[in-house]
């Protein structure tokens, strides 16, 4: 049975991790279900914002099935961490941005689903952490690479050696996520409306600026300053930017068509 379901709202599509049963825990089909999803989104030409959820209130995803893990025999477990690595690479490559929505727990594999998303909005309830060396192991699936860059090297050392559990504004507080929805409001709903400008504004735009921005993540500043000037060319001889100038002399809408 699909443990991933897709939903449409527009050009926005919601990717839900569907085991509420089990906390949306990841095992090795659930793994394949996120890639394979993300793998047919990338190719959707109509798609211009994705959100990654779990199923019910409890829990984004509590991280490796540890039920399953238990079955494994330790090559089973270094083929499980290189299928992470392989499966959850569109959520940082995309062409589109791609937002968690953590509306509940997200611990260990879990929360490292979440930090390779561009962007991270947390209900007001969600537990987040990587208690992985607890269990005799080491976040393994991007949480020592990812959490610093995220957060700073002193505060993911603390967080990883200890295991510290965080409250949603306590996240929030370090930089760990972006936002926390109201009280009240459900977090894909508040995801949804806070990227609306991404959702609706020019794809090739947000495109552009998205490959600039990963660029800094990852390539020496002169690098980055020429990926930046290739961006902004592919915008400069758009008809998205045509239609933004025209729209604005005429005191109207724009009409993005991604061209």
């Amino acid at each position: 049975m699909p443990s991933v379901a897709v939903s449409q709202r527009s050009r926005v599509r919601v990717v839900t991790i569907d085991r509420p049963d089990r906390m949306n825990a990841l095992d090795h089909h659930t793994v394949g279900e996120i890639g394979r999803v993300g793998h047919e989104l990338a190719a959707d030409p109509a798609t211009s914002l994705v959100v990654i959820t779990g199923a019910g209130d409890r829990a984004f995803s509590a991280g490796a099935d540890l039920k399953e893990r238990a079955t494994m025999t330790e090559d089973e477990v270094r083929a499980m961490l290189g299928q992470y690595r392989s499966e959850f690479a569109w959520l940082s490559s995309s062409p589109f941005p791609v937002v968690a929505a953590i509306n509940g727990a997200a611990l260990g594999g879990g929360l490292e689903l979440a930090l390779a998303c561009d962007l991270r909005v947390a209900a007001e309830h969600a537990i987040l952490g990587l208690p992985e060396t607890s269990l005799g192991i080491i976040p393994a699936a991007g949480g020592t690479q990812r959490l610093p860059r995220l957060v700073g090297p002193q505060k993911a050392l603390e967080l990883v050696l200890l295991g510290t559990r965080l409250t949603a504004a306590e996240a929030l507080s370090i930089g760990l996520v972006n936002r926390v929805a109201p009280s009240g409001t459900n977090v894909v709903d508040d995801a949804i409306a806070w990227l609306s400008p991404v959702a609706e504004g020019a794809p090739l735009a947000v495109r552009g600026a998205l490959e600039a921005l990963r660029a800094a993540a990852t390539m020496p500043l002169e690098a980055g300053l020429d990926a930046e000037r290739r961006a902004y060319e592919a915008c400069l001889t758009s008809e998205d930017r045509r239609e933004a100038l025209l729209a604005f002399q005429e005191k109207r809408k724009p009409v993005f068509r991604g061209k």
